[in-house]
Order: C-alpha cells, then sequence, then structure tokens
C-alpha cells in the first residue's frame, strides 16, 4: 500500500495487477467523534469532557491530529498539576494547534495593543453581523505564531461546496480588521496584508474559476493545469481585453465588500469599542462574551482566570 501512487511504475497498475485506488478522505464529524472516544480511553478525563463538542469544533482533523490534540491536552493538565484532563485543557489545546502557541514573551507596546484590539474586533463585529458567516469561536490579542491576534470562526458544519453569497461575506470578514483601523484609529498598519492576500485570491477564483460573476459568466478563464493566470507566460488563453474586464471585476468585488465591511463597523461603533475595551482587559474573549457584547450587554467574565 502507498499514499504516493504518483511514483509507482506504470507496469504495477495494469489492469489485473495494482489496479484498485482507495482514497480515504478526512473524518466527517460523526467520525471524529468516534476516533475521539478512542483516543480519550487513554487518558483519565473529566466529566464535563465531551466527544461530541470537540468533533464539532476541529473541522478539517484527521485521526492522527486528534490523537496529538489529546496528546497537547494532557500536557496541559499534566502542567497545570491535574490528575485528570478537562474540558478547559482541550479548549486550549485546540487553541494551540490551530492559532499556533501563545508568545507570552512577546512585549507589546500599549498602542500596538489597542491597534490590534480595535483591528481584531472589526473582523468579529463584521462576522457577528452577517448571516451566513461562520459562528464567532474566539477573539485574542495575544500573540500567537507570527500573528499579533486572532479571530478564530468555526464551520457548525462540515463544508463540502463553496457558495457566492458566504465567500463575499468571507472578504466583507477579512477586510473588517482594516476597515477598523481606519474608521476607529484613521491609521494603517501592515497587520492586514494577509487579509488582503487571502482576499484577492477569492476574488479571483470566484471571476476566473467558479463563474461567479455576472459581467463575465461561467467561464473558467484560468488554465487550471498550468497552476497560473492565463496559461505560461506568453501564451495567454485570453485577449488583453478579457484579462482588463477580469481584473476590473475582480476590483469590483473587492471594493464592495469593503465598503460594506466599513459600514457595518460605521453603524456598530458601540459594539466595536465595547469589544476592544474587553480584549485589552482579558485579552481573550470567548462566544459567549462575544454574544453578551453584540447583544449590548456587559460581558461576563472569563470562565477560567489564568492563575
Amino acid at each position: 500500500a502507498t499514499n504516493r501512487s504518483d511514483v509507482l511504475d506504470k507496469a504495477l497498475l495494469r489492469p489485473g495487477r495494482f489496479d484498485r485506488q482507495v482514497y480515504v478522505g478526512l473524518p466527517d464529524i460523526r467520525g471524529r467523534e468516534h476516533i475521539m472516544k478512542v483516543h480519550l480511553r487513554k487518558v483519565p478525563i473529566a466529566n464535563d469532557v465531551d466527544a461530541s463538542v470537540i468533533a464539532r469544533g476541529t473541522p478539517g482533523f484527521s485521526g492522527a491530529d486528534l490523537a496529538n490534540l489529546v496528546n497537547e491536552a494532557a500536557l496541559f493538565a499534566a502542567r497545570r498539576g491535574k490528575r485528570i484532563v478537562e474540558m478547559q485543557d482541550f479548549e486550549d489545546a485546540k487553541d494551540k494547534i490551530f492559532m499556533g502557541p501563545e508568545r507570552k514573551s512577546a512585549v507589546m507596546r500599549e498602542e500596538e495593543r489597542r491597534n490590534t484590539a480595535y483591528h481584531e474586533s472589526g473582523h468579529a463585529v463584521v462576522a457577528k453581523l452577517l448571516p451566513h458567516a461562520d459562528p464567532v469561536h474566539k477573539v485574542t490579542i495575544m500573540p500567537r505564531g507570527w500573528a499579533l491576534g486572532v479571530t478564530w470562526q468555526l464551520p457548525e458544519h462540515d463544508r463540502v461546496n463553496l457558495y457566492r453569497d458566504k465567500m463575499l461575506e468571507e472578504i466583507a470578514i477579512l477586510f473588517g480588521g482594516r476597515a477598523a483601523e481606519e474608521v476607529f484609529l484613521n491609521s494603517m498598519s501592515t497587520g492586514a496584508s494577509n487579509d488582503f492576500e487571502r482576499a484577492t485570491k477569492m476574488a479571483r477564483d470566484m471571476v476566473t474559476r467558479y463563474g461567479m460573476s455576472d459581467v463575465l459568466g461561467t467561464m473558467v478563464y484560468v488554465d487550471t493545469e498550468e497552476n497560473g493566470m492565463f496559461g505560461k507566460m506568453g501564451a495567454k488563453s485570453v485577449s488583453e481585453a478579457t484579462q482588463q474586464k477580469v481584473d476590473a471585476e475582480i476590483r469590483r468585488i473587492l471594493d464592495e465588500q469593503y465598503a460594506l465591511a466599513r459600514k457595518l463597523l460605521e453603524d456598530n461603533r458601540d459594539k466595536v469599542e465595547a469589544m476592544t475595551k474587553a480584549l485589552l482587559e482579558w485579552e481573550t474573549i470567548d462566544a459567549d462574551q462575544i454574544g453578551d457584547i453584540m447583544s449590548d450587554r456587559p460581558p461576563r467574565p472569563p470562565k477560567n482566570m489564568p492563575p
């Protein structure tokens, strides 16, 4: 057996020999739940640990990823001097795997923390206000990996297809950080560079790959085999005029979604200010606290304050 069938000799793959290929995909939510139950037998767990909740919060995880999650949670519990692994340990392990380890040694100036808090609040508020966006699970301004802050959304279901309305909303959410910087700080930072890259790629794919443009219609404008825009250099598969139309349509999508993100933030200034204040005080807020802020209630204190 091999997971690199592309390197096998063609003679081995002729009919009657090793001609059967079985594709093993990533487990769905029920599969992840059953896999988690197998790995949870290896560690002593508290009564509050729910395999179904962990399965819903780990989309895209393989069996090996889930085994690693259990090991990380056990390490968190051991560092805290506990004899059993609690749900909070699994949450912290999941944060570490998804968002990277906390860089507690990183010293951020107060102005940097404030700017990051507004940036992440912009992402989170736009995501909460759009109808098709995935629920916001957690927002933090604790530096993790290479990021100074993270807004983490969790899908409610395993995602199979991408849809036009949802993709447009995701572009608006990506622009929420820069829009918040402009509206509330009257400045711009390089922190939005990755957001812009992802938004531009998504808009380009919508126009050139997925036929989601009313102007250009249902036609593919990218050579998928070459994995590059319009094929090889010097061998474009479309005319210069069509390429200009493609660029203009991508620009239109990006401009419209940026305008939407900015308008949502301008109309909900109080929610952005409240979320920024909570982030500056606690550094990390969860879905319950975000729900309080969006409902104009004072956010409840964190469930587990750090020792």
